[in-house]
């Protein structure tokens, strides 16, 4: 019989109505936090809800390296099969399309039950030398695996730590099932949840933030994830691999968290508003200079490298900003739509010379307190 190793990878080769996240992905961003404290995942219980076991690389990954990682337990849960898109991209699928061969092929497979009920993958630390994929254990759930249900309320309450890459559409109901439970996390999501209204809250008050990778390029590659058969590949950024899988790079995505990792302690080298003037690469500055809002008694900053470190007014910066942003460095003060009266906003948006400026945080300087 393969082992489970095995029938997971063959398993995920089959799965076809997803954005999966690729393994170096979640490894390099797991890494980074294991770099700032070693003993972030230490004895902890993990949860990756929203998931599908038998071919997420979340599971795999984090089962590969229950013992590095140091876990006490790992929690993996999906939808049932009846819960999913059935009509996709114009395909349409079938309880088949969904069904692995790990499923068919393990001593619990239940056809009455598997379209029904989610799935619930553990992995616990035994008295056994070395913990590993292989000793993955699962079984079917007594509902159909969705987050919202008193029976994965009951396993995220279990949990340390949640990990995923939740449904888009669910993004701001998932992060409230998350916060209500006070629980940390490390999710992906688009840059655009960053102005949500019950998102943008977390970030000002610090409950969270952007993790190690964010919006940003890889090797050359912004987030790239595996996707459906069905798929229509349009674009720049996608390729098809030797065993005929499609992937696309998605545009502002990236990690969201309340975990601690180094980039977000590390101030951001900057250059007084003189020397920024005279020397910044930016045209915009050296042209135009620093100008202040029609709507708002702040300051425009376009680029977060351009920010002078000598002034100690409120600056509107671009979202991009919060991927570099020190709490021990800047306050964020609000965010455009959310802080200035709606009756000043110009289009939604704070303005120069009448033209609205795309969403800005508003932020300034902390007061650093030199006293020894």
């Amino acid at each position: 019989m393969a082992k489970k190793n095995d029938t997971l990878k063959q398993a995920q080769k089959g799965k076809n109505d997803e954005f999966y996240t690729q393994y170096e992905d979640i490894q390099r961003e797991v890494n980074a936090y294991l770099e700032y404290n070693p003993d972030t995942f230490k004895d902890k219980t993990v949860l990756l809800p929203c998931d599908d076991p038998e071919w997420s690389n979340f599971t795999k990954f984090f089962a590969q390296n229950f013992e590095k990682l140091g876990l006490k337990k790992l929690i993996s849960t999906s939808y049932a099969i009846e819960s999913k898109p059935y009509v996709k991209d114009g395909y349409q699928y079938t309880i088949a399309d969904y069904l692995t061969e790990y499923e068919k092929t393990s001593p619990q497979y239940d056809a009455e039950k598997s379209p029904k009920f989610g799935k619930i993958f553990t992995l616990t630390r035994r008295n056994k030398k070395k913990i590993n994929i292989d000793d993955l254990q699962w079984s079917y759930m007594k509902g159909d695996g969705d987050f919202r249900s008193d029976e994965v309320i009951k396993l995220r309450d279990e949990a340390d730590i949640i990990v995923t890459n939740p449904p888009f559409s669910l993004f701001r109901e998932f992060v409230a099932w998350i916060m209500e439970a006070n629980k940390k996390c490390l999710i992906i999501g688009n840059v655009n949840c960053i102005s949500y209204k019950e998102f943008f809250p977390l970030i000002k008050e610090n409950k969270i933030w952007t993790g190690c990778r964010f919006n940003e390029r890889v090797n050359g590659k912004i987030m790239t994830f595996m996707v459906p058969d069905s798929y229509p590949l349009t674009g720049t950024e996608l390729y098809v691999d030797d065993a005929g899988k499609k992937y696309i790079s998605v545009a502002g995505t990236g990690w969201y968290t309340n975990l601690e990792h180094g980039r977000r302690h590390s101030e951001i080298p900057l250059m007084s508003m003189a020397d920024n003037l005279k020397f910044s690469k930016h045209k915009e500055i050296k042209e135009n200079g620093y100008q202040k809002y029609d709507n708002y008694n702040a300051i425009e900053v376009p680029f977060t490298d351009a920010i002078p470190d000598d002034y100690e007014g409120i600056m509107g910066v671009p979202i991009s900003f919060l991927k570099y942003y020190c709490p021990e460095q800047f306050e964020i003060i609000g965010l455009d739509r959310y802080t200035v009266p709606q009756e000043f906003l110009v289009g939604g948006r704070v303005a120069i010379d009448g033209k609205p400026k795309y969403a800005r945080i508003l932020i300034k300087k902390r007061v650093q307190n030199n006293d020894n």
